[in-house]
Order: C-alpha cells, then sequence, then structure tokens
C-alpha cells in the first residue's frame, strides 16, 4: 500500500492505492497552522477510521508539501548569510538590472533573501575554464566563522565566482564550516546549481539556505511522528519537476520543493491522458487557495528552468526571486475557492489574489472569516451542498456566506446577492481562461486544439465555465478530482537529475572529456537511486544539453544522440537544434556558429502503474440520481437541476447537462446544452458541444 499526501493553502488531501486490490482510499483534511503535521495525522487517522487501513501496514508515503513556497512568499526563513567572491557581494542587489514594468515609476523590486550586512566577501578567483587566478584566502575562514557565529547566522549559502567550473574553493569553505561551525546549515552552488549565470546561481544557492533550517525540521519531524506510529516503509518527496526524491535529498536541496504539489497534479494528467489516449491535455487545478494550468503535449508536461519565486506582482515576470531549477512549465492563474471578493476602489467587483485560507477560512465555514470568496458565491449560487462538503463531514453555512456577499459586494454595488455571486463565480472563470489561454497561446499552441482535464478542490465547479470559455470540446473529471495532485505523486518516478556547465563551439568540442562527464553524471544517478532500492537495470537515462547560436544570451534544450558521443553526431546534433530552434521561432540563422553550454543527465526509474477504482462508501442510490436542487444558472436563473452520486454512477452511464455531480472531495457542475457519459473506468467525460 502506498499513500499520497498533499498539503496545500486550504486543505490536505490523501490518496491510499491498495495494490493488492486496485482500489483507491481518499481523505481529506484542512490544513493546519503552523504545524501542518497535526493536519497530516488528522487525515492519516480518517483513513485508519473510515477505512481500516493503520500506518503500520502502508509500505510507501510520497508528500508534496507548499512549505518552502510559503516561507519564500512570506520572508518565514531562517537568519541566512551569504558567502561570494570578493568584490560581488550586491550580486543578489544588482541582479540583471532590468525592470519588469518600464511604465511604473514606483516600482519595487524583489529584497533580497540575505541583508547586505550579512553578504561577506572572500579573496579567491577561478575563471571561465576553472583555472585558479586568485588562490583563496584560507586565513580570513577563521574570521568568516567567527562573524557567522556572533550574527547567531542559522544558514550560509556559498557561491564563488566560476565555482562550477572548479568546485575546489567552495568544498574548501564547506569543509571548513562542517567542522567549526558545525550546527550550521550551508549550501554550496556547486552542489545545488552548477552551472553559469551567476546571478540566478547566487540566487539559487541563498534561497536554498534559506529554507534549509526550516525543512529540514519539518521533514525529520514528520519522518519521526510516522516512525513512532509504526510506519516502517520508504518515503519520497515530489520535486518541482514532476519527480520523486528521498527524505534526504529533499533536506539538503529544498528549493527543488518550491512547485511539489502542482507538480503532481500535472504527473496526474500524465497518467489519465496515457489511460484516456489524450495526447494533448490542458490541466486545469483549482484549489482552496490558487489555480494552476498546465499543457501536457505529445504525453509529456513541458520540463522549464526558468522559474521565479516570491513575485512582487504576482503575475508580473520578472519580479520575483529566480530559481533555475528544473520545474513543469505551469502557469498560475490566480484564484482558489478561498479568494476574497471585494469591490475595489473605483466601484469594480474584483476576486483575489489573497485568500481567506483554511484559517479564518470562507465565511460559509463558519470559523471566523467575514470576506466573501468563491466558495461562498458557489454556495450561493447552488452549486455546493452545505449539508455534503467533504461528504457532510463539514457542514457550511448559506446564512453566512449570504449576508457576506450581501454586506461587502451586493449592498455597494445595487444588486442582488445572486447577481454579485454570479459576478464573482464568472470574474473568476473569466481570468482563469484569459490566463489559460495566453499560456498555451505563448507556446505557438491553440487550445481548441486540446481537451481539458479539470481537478482540485474547487476544479470541477468552474472547470466547466473555464473549459466553455476556452472552446475546447471535451472537458475530462478524473476518478478522484478532487484530490488529483496526490494521486499524481504516486504515478511519479524516482529520478535525479545531474547539471554540468561545459561551454564549447560544437565544432572544437573534446569529445572525449564531454563522454567523460556525461558517464560521471550517469553514474551519480545510478546511485541516487540504488539508495532508493531501484535496480539499474530498471532505469532509464535521459541527455540534454542547452544549446544557442553563437553570441547568443538564451539557450533552446534538445536531446543528445544515445551512446559514446564523436564527430559522428555532429550533424544529428546540428539537425535536432535547427528543428528545434524553427519550431519556437519560425526561422534558423544560416552559416552561425552553434555553442553548447549545460549539460543535463537524467536517471529515471520505472513509473508506477495503477488500475483506478475508487473505493467507494456511498450507500444506497443505485441509479446515481440524488433528486434537484436550486442551482442558478446565466442561461436560465435558477431551475431544478439534477443532482447525482458520483459513486453511484455506473461505466457507459450517459446523461445531458445540467447536472451537479456530487462527492466527498469536490462537486462537478456540468452546464447546459452539454452530455455526459462515464468511462469503463468512472471518468466522468463531458461533450461541451453537444
Amino acid at each position: 500500500m502506498k499513500l499520497g499526501i498533499d498539503i496545500g493553502g486550504t486543505f490536505t488531501d490523501f490518496v491510499l492505492f491498495d495494490d493488492n486490490s486496485n482500489k483507491l482510499y481518499f481523505a481529506k483534511t484542512l490544513t493546519t497552522y503552523p504545524d501542518p503535521t497535526v493536519g497530516i495525522f488528522n487525515g492519516v487517522k480518517e483513513l485508519e477510521d473510515k477505512f481500516g487501513f493503520p500506518v503500520k501496514n502502508i509500505d510507501g508515503i510520497v508528500h508534496g508539501t507548499t512549505l518552502v513556497t510559503n516561507a519564500v512568499i512570506e520572508r518565514k526563513g531562517a537568519k541566512t548569510a551569504f558567502i561570494t567572491t570578493k568584490g560581488f557581494e550586491d550580486v543578489l542587489e544588482i541582479g540583471r538590472e532590468m525592470r519588469y514594468d518600464i511604465y511604473d515609476i514606483f516600482l519595487t523590486m524583489p529584497k533580497p533573501l540575505v541583508p547586505r550586512n550579512l553578504r561577506m566577501g572572500i579573496s579567491e578567483r577561478v575563471d571561465i575554464q576553472g583555472n585558479i587566478v586568485t588562490p583563496m584566502d584560507e586565513g580570513a575562514l577563521k574570521d568568516l566563522a567567527e562573524t557567522l557565529k556572533q550574527n547567531g547566522i542559522e544558514a550560509v549559502g556559498v557561491c564563488l565566482l566560476n565555482s562550477f567550473a572548479n568546485t575546489g574553493h567552495e568544498q574548501a569553505i564547506g569543509k571548513y564550516l562542517a567542522k567549526h561551525v558545525p550546527n550550521m546549515y550551508y549550501s554550496l552552488s556547486s552542489e545545488i546549481m552548477p552551472e553559469i549565470r551567476e546571478y540566478e546561481r547566487s540566487s539559487a544557492t541563498a534561497m536554498n539556505a534559506y529554507v534549509q533550517p526550516i525543512t529540514d525540521k519539518y521533514l525529520k519531524d514528520f519522518e519521526t511522528q510516522l516512525m513512532a506510529s509504526g510506519f516502517e516503509g520508504n518515503i519520497n518527496i515530489m520535486i518541482s519537476s514532476g519527480r520523486l526524491t528521498t527524505i534526504d535529498g529533499a533536506r539538503k536541496s529544498p528549493i527543488h520543493l518550491l512547485e511539489s504539489g502542482p507538480a503532481g497534479g500535472a504527473m496526474a494528467g500524465v497518467f489519465f491522458g496515457k489511460h484516456l489516449e489524450e495526447d494533448n491535455l490542458l490541466c486545469f487545478d483549482m484549489g482552496g487557495t490558487t489555480a494552476k494550468a498546465c499543457v501536457i503535449y505529445e504525453g509529456q508536461p513541458e520540463i522549464t528552468n526558468h522559474f521565479e519565486a516570491g513575485r512582487v506582482k504576482r503575475f508580473k515576470k520578472g519580479s520575483g526571486l529566480p530559481v533555475r531549477i528544473p520545474v513543469i512549465d505551469l502557469i498560475e492563474i490566480g484564484a482558489g475557492g478561498g479568494s476574497i471578493a471585494r469591490v475595489n476602489n473605483i466601484g469594480l467587483l474584483t476576486v483575489g489574489p489573497d485568500s481567506a485560507s483554511s484559517d479564518p477560512g470562507p465565511a460559509c465555514y463558519n470559523l471566523g472569516g467575514e470576506n466573501p470568496t468563491v466558495t461562498d458565491a458557489d454556495l450561493v449560487l447552488g452549486y455546493l451542498n452545505a449539508d455534503y462538503f467533504l461528504g457532510g463531514e463539514m457542514n457550511l453555512s448559506i446564512e453566512a456566506a449570504r449576508q457576506a456577499i450581501e454586506t461587502k459586494l451586493a449592498k455597494p454595488l445595487g444588486i442582488s446577492i445572486e447577481e454579485a455571486a454570479l459576478g464573482v463565480h464568472k470574474i473568476v472563470n473569466e481570468n482563469m481562461a484569459n490566463a489559460a489561454r495566453v499560456h498555451v497561446l505563448e507556446k505557438g499552441m491553440d487550445p481548441r486544439h486540446f481537451n481539458m482535464i479539470g481537478f482540485g478542490g474547487a476544479g470541477p465547479v468552474h472547470s466547466f465555465g473555464v473549459a466553455k470559455l476556452l472552446n475546447v470540446n471535451k472537458l475530462i473529471i478524473p476518478v478522484g478530482a478532487g484530490v488529483t495532485s496526490a494521486l499524481g505523486f504516486l504515478v511519479s518516478p524516482v529520478a535525479s537529475e545531474k547539471i554540468h556547465s561545459h561551454i564549447s563551439e560544437l565544432n572544437s568540442l573534446d569529445w572525449n572529456e564531454v563522454n567523460t562527464f556525461l558517464a560521471d553524471m550517469e553514474t551519480d544517478g545510478y546511485g541516487f537511486l540504488a539508495n532508493s532500492g531501484i535496480d539499474e537495470k530498471d532505469a532509464t537515462v535521459k541527455r540534454v544539453v542547452e544549446m544557442r547560436y553563437y553570441g547568443q544570451g538564451h539557450e533552446i534544450t534538445i536531446e543528445l544522440p544515445e551512446g559514446l558521443l564523436s564527430e559522428n553526431d555532429l550533424e544529428e546534433i546540428k539537425r535536432r537544434f535547427i528543428k528545434e530552434y524553427e519550431f519556437r521561432y519560425n526561422r534558423s540563422i544560416e552559416g552561425m556558429h552553434m555553442e553548447m553550454v549545460t549539460w543535463r543527465v537524467v536517471v529515471q526509474g520505472p513509473i508506477p502503474e495503477m488500475k483506478v477504482e475508487q473505493f467507494s462508501t456511498s450507500k444506497g442510490n443505485e441509479e446515481g440520481y440524488k433528486g434537484t436542487r436550486k442551482v442558478f444558472f446565466e442561461e436560465t436563473g435558477y431551475l431544478d437541476c439534477p443532482v447525482y452520486d458520483r459513486y453511484a454512477l455506473q461505466p457507459n452511464e450517459k446523461f445531458d447537462g445540467p447536472a451537479i455531480i456530487e462527492e466527498t472531495e469536490s462537486t462537478t457542475v456540468v452546464g447546459i446544452n452539454s452530455a455526459v457519459q462515464v468511462d469503463a473506468d468512472k471518468n466522468i467525460l463531458i461533450d461541451l458541444h453537444h
């Protein structure tokens, strides 16, 4: 048995897979602040109480968390120092010297995670080829260590100039700190992000150090509590690239957890796409705090190395702290069930980006929240059942929702409560559809050529509206839609990615040198998998290189030919580069030399397979039909809408919209002029152009 645990901003989701019966068991609890492990063990107890599975019977746990992202956004990391080559102490402040909004005269740049007085320089210098120009002043290490102690530093990032080409000086600093300041955490850029670009490498190293103490403590406590409760299996952690790492790997490089939860949703999209024979899918994941969209193209999500954390302006590229880690290319589209609606200072209705989260939560939770949210609007419109939220385990107050909407929205705008609620619902859908549309178009693709898969706690409520606006043909609501990211954890492979920057013109490469470092990276990857009990013969290897035309400042990624590389592979590498370049930019440059920059080797274990069948505790309702309730649709106003019990729906069952389909973890809203079919695996397929 294997358990996936996904901590979100509002809810913590659980998916348990029993390999013997091929059945899935779901649970959902409120995320607990400030200690999310309380919510985790509430959910683990719920799985035991409801289904009879004690934690000691579970063989493996896969976990994803928002802890790292939240620490960066809220600036609640450790007291951190930064050591770099003398004269480069201000790299974190200077950045790229670019304005992310050239028209904003009050532009605010992201503040470095390490203040100026804690950024320290040491005399040393290595050139781009790795040759030592200035030996390191080892005598200065004693003074540095003393300064760190006096300032009560908890963690230190070390990023020396060109250390990706020669790691010796950084390794020497690391050994000195480990010996003389043993209780301090340290991060070396040559281990965290060993590639070119000083600012991005410095930013990633500082951020890793900043979050390492709190992540290490959290994961250590999590592991200790699990062992104390009788768990004896393996623990893996979901990272931003849609792969799994070990708990030790996550403790060493916690920045790889930045997009941990959303990556699970994308991997679930890959899994369902494969089983439904849908190669091109738009994944729409809406939870309690945020919504995200991701493109699955030809069966795979796109992995990018351009990511920003802690943006000053949430949707402004360049306003955050860059981290060049492998991450699934997602777009955050700014709204969740807990997103707060308000009338702005010019009298317009707006939604988000701030959220009521789980504490105090939406007004309808009756936990002290007074602001109207998307969930309150959905409840007033009849999309949610006040008595069947979380399967009836949590009662919602429609009176509190109506009062919050009336006081904060309807009266100031001079409209009815229903009109205000519909306005909130429509604005959220429009915002999310617009952002998703731009995300797809920026890749040179057309959203009309994709079908959509909708999931997350609030996703199935809004998926139909978003899909309609995007003009897609088919909407898929998978089994376990409310906890799909956690399910994605269980179908993701354990993998290791090694990085090496070695800059050379393609025609001048030393192929023996290239084959040597590629082989070393591959061996390191096999060693990482061996620690998770995966044999070398079960692993697959993918080797890629980031290339550019000589003189350019940005690279594109191509896959390398298999086997030992030699001059015989030159033409094939050129062909692959030109093909990818023309796909992205619709042109190539004749007669221009090509340059190899950064090499990456991914060694990956087997992708877990499972047959999805949800265990149901549903009683009665053999036909799935539960009756009707008043539901508000824009086209019709309130009408008596059929309500179905998802667990009782049978394979190949069909009916027309409008309809509401209820399950414990989420609710699916099906609009008018549509047709619903339940497939053989009980996924819901909705034809939007019926």
